[in-house]
């Protein structure tokens, strides 16, 4: 299985790498992972939902999101409006009145207000945002956890050090799961001369996705060396690409997966 194209398409290559590395450079951290949802909001004359995936990856798994929840991985295709969450569906399935999150219930997230400032919760989501008030959140939050090379805070590490405990199962919403199988590290060739080999571990990524985020959807085939892919498509957003350089680290830090310097 390859993760790099041969040293002969090393053109474009590289010019994937520097545009991701440039769109790193101008994506502060606390906004990297930022998903503007706005299906119906503008149309209904409300401003849209900013969602900062980092407020919520302290405390839920991304499988008990896009899994047991429903979000859809591609950004628009959920359909999230006023009326599925007051069904309880996508976020009203945590922000409802009656989850409680540290003995507190989570503010229900929509009311059936016909205007914005009939009802005091609306604002909590629909607003225009202030830039240093969401950095202040992100800068107090990411003190308190490891970083990685980038200046992001490092969640794998966050995990494993007992930092955060993404919760995995919902009441009402989650099925139970057996444990994962599939435990072991997979080492994935490259094929370029100056790229160290990557070494995936499978165990890592379950503790997040478990293993329905990843399989069938993104990766179809899981016997080894039956999928072939390149960076320029984990840089188009295929494969890994699907949640690197989007939420979890950004593909600018190669060695978290290519594990010896790169050349």
């Amino acid at each position: 299985m390859s993760v790099l194209a041969s040293p002969r398409s090393a053109r474009p290559i590289f010019i994937a790498l520097a545009l991701t590395s440039l769109a790193w450079r101008t994506t502060p951290p606390h906004e990297f992972g930022r998903v503007v949802l706005d299906n119906f909001s503008s149309r209904a004359g409300v401003p849209p939902v900013a969602f900062n995936h980092w407020r919520h990856r302290a405390l839920f798994t991304c499988r008990l999101c896009h899994v047991d929840v429903g979000f859809a991985m591609a950004r628009g295709d959920t359909k999230i409006s006023a009326s599925t969450n007051r069904a309880g569906f996508h976020c009203g399935a945590c922000h409802n009145g009656r989850t409680l999150h540290k003995g507190r219930p989570v503010f229900a997230s929509c009311s059936d207000a016909t205007r914005l400032d009939e009802a005091g919760s609306c604002r909590r989501c629909h607003n225009r945002g202030d830039p240093a008030r969401l950095l202040q959140d992100y800068t107090a939050l990411a003190d308190e956890l490891p970083r990685d090379r980038l200046g992001g805070i490092d969640w794998e590490k966050a995990e494993a050090e007992w930092l955060v405990k993404p919760l995995d199962f919902l009441e009402g919403v989650s099925m139970k799961r057996s444990p994962l199988r599939m435990d072991k590290e997979v080492a994935l060739s490259a094929k370029a001369t100056w790229m160290a080999d990557v070494l995936f571990s499978h165990r890592k990524h379950a503790v997040w996705n478990g293993c329905e985020v990843c399989h069938p959807e993104i990766f179809p085939r899981t016997q080894s060396g039956e999928t072939h892919y390149s960076m320029i498509q984990i840089s188009a957003g295929e494969y890994c690409g699907a949640c690197h350089d989007k939420v979890a680290f950004p593909l600018a830090d190669c060695e978290r997966c290519h594990l010896k310097p790169v050349r």
